[in-house]
């Protein structure tokens, strides 16, 4: 029981997966832009974020049900509502959170007249949760089997992951010709704590004869794996939870590699083309591992089929535990990180050249005044890929501050507009950035909701 409650605290103690942040994509007056394309058009000499608030973001997201439909106090009893929600669901529906901390970050032009070569670097710390909602399941715990007769159950509805990690990363970006830019990253990921259940199969069914018999088959397939977790089940250990996190953070945990790559490209001056992916990699589990399995096949004749309690009949509760036993198993795992795929298409007009200037380079970010374009998002997930589509208009209001206003459609909402501005005094940029501005005056109706902000020190490249 120790176990099971420590795992779903893991689930649920961040209150902070969609990861989709298409208002910071290309927004290339914000440094943090380079971590969603490491090839984005960036023309600064040298930027530092200040550490800890250069770029605090969180995401989450239900395609099933809001917080509204559970909690509202509207009278109706909880029961009722869980169950309204768990039968207007789909084993597709989903339930996500994403938050994420820069630690540190910088980035600096290589020394050099003519370079146009750029290093990034820095540390952050994420946690991701995806849960499917699993629907035969959540039924046949609500209602039993009773009124299901000749319904298959399937276990593999049950598929959910959750992971706290930190990623140390280095960037190479590059102008290549006047018209293409490249960029590339590598990461180091050390995880903290891992649970994932994600590659479940397996089935229950019920059928009776006119004699009143029933036959009960119950086929499990699942598995539970964590690592970070097990030394919280030792009855004589005394948990220090900051130090943990400091010590695993540090590289000290569940280490991995991954690679991110962009591009942006130029058609014409004013026609750009982007595209990146972003978190291509994976981390090997080797460390304070423990797998938890349900697996057997267990069938069952009989006029009672019962196996709540060793006071069945027949002894048959006995008969099923040793059928499909719980077993705990220490072997090594690797999970893949989820990858994100992007790309942009955008038009720049409303030309801005000041009459002195003799520019032969040209930063689109200056020249224009105004932008529009549109995003395409699609990130892996342990089903269907997550997939999100976004038009957007960039306007640059006066010298010191800039917006972005988007619009998205996704799988978690068709009325989602986020609105990110940036601003520029002196060397200081601050930024703010929101989605689904919609659902703010009333937040538990909200199906899905993203924030990010940050504070960075800016000294923009000034060749002309």
């Amino acid at each position: 029981m120790r176990k099971i409650i420590l795992i779903f605290v893991l689930f649920l103690a961040i209150d902070c997966f969609s990861q989709n942040k298409q208002i910071l994509y290309n927004f290339t007056s914000v440094p943090q832009s380079l971590m969603t394309n490491p090839g984005a058009d960036f023309k600064y000499n040298w930027y530092a974020g200040v550490p800890l608030l250069s770029g605090i973001s969180a995401n989450v997201g239900s395609s099933g049900f809001s917080a509204y439909d559970l909690f509202a106090d509207n009278g109706v009893d909880f029961n009722v509502k869980l169950r309204n929600a768990v039968f207007s669901s789909t084993r597709k529906d989903k339930v996500a959170i994403n938050e994420q901390i820069e630690i540190f970050n910088g980035g600096f032009k290589i020394a050099g007249e003519q370079s146009d070569s750029y290093i990034s670097f820095g540390m952050y710390q994420e946690f991701d949760m995806l849960s499917y909602v699993p629907k035969d399941i959540a039924i046949l715990a609500l209602d039993g089997n009773r009124n299901y007769l000749g319904k298959v159950f399937n276990l593999g509805d049950l598929s959910a992951k959750a992971e706290m990690l930190s990623v140390f990363h280095l960037g190479f970006h590059k102008n290549i010709t006047e018209k293409f830019i490249l960029g590339v990253r590598g990461k180091i990921y050390s995880s903290i704590y891992n649970a994932n259940s994600t590659n479940n199969s397996g089935y229950i069914y019920t059928i009776s004869s006119d004699t009143g018999v029933y036959e009960q088959m119950i086929y499990s397939q699942l598995q539970l794996n964590t690592s970070g977790i097990a030394q919280y089940d030792d009855q004589d250990y005394e948990p220090n939870v900051a130090k943990d996190i400091t010590k695993r953070a540090l590289l000290g945990g569940n280490l991995g590699l991954g690679f991110d790559a962009g591009f942006t490209y130029y058609p014409k001056k004013n026609i750009q083309v982007t595209a990146s992916i972003i978190d291509v990699g994976f981390i090997k589990h080797s460390k304070e591992v423990e797998s938890l399995t349900f697996k057997g096949t267990y069938k069952y004749e009989g006029v009672i089929p019962n196996f709540s309690s060793g006071n069945s009949a027949g002894g048959g509760y006995q008969e099923f535990k040793e059928a499909i036993p719980l077993d705990t198993l220490y072997a090594d795992y690797t999970t893949w990180r989820p990858a994100k795929f992007n790309t942009s298409v955008q038009y720049s007009f409303d030309e801005e050249r000041p009459e002195d200037c003799n520019c032969l380079n040209y930063d689109p970010e200056t020249t224009y005044k105004s932008a529009v374009g549109a995003q395409l998002f699609v990130m892996s997930t342990p089903r269907t890929p997550l997939v999100a589509f976004t038009t957007y208009y960039r306007r640059k209001i006066f010298k010191a501050l800039q917006m972005k206003a988007t619009y998205t459609l996704d799988s978690y909402s068709y009325k989602n507009i986020g609105l990110g501005l940036s601003s520029h005094f002196g060397p200081v940029n601050f930024y703010v950035l929101a989605d689904n501005l919609l659902e703010y005056s009333d937040v538990t109706k909200a199906n899905s909701l993203s924030f990010q902000l940050g504070l960075n020190v800016i000294f923009k490249n000034t060749k002309k």
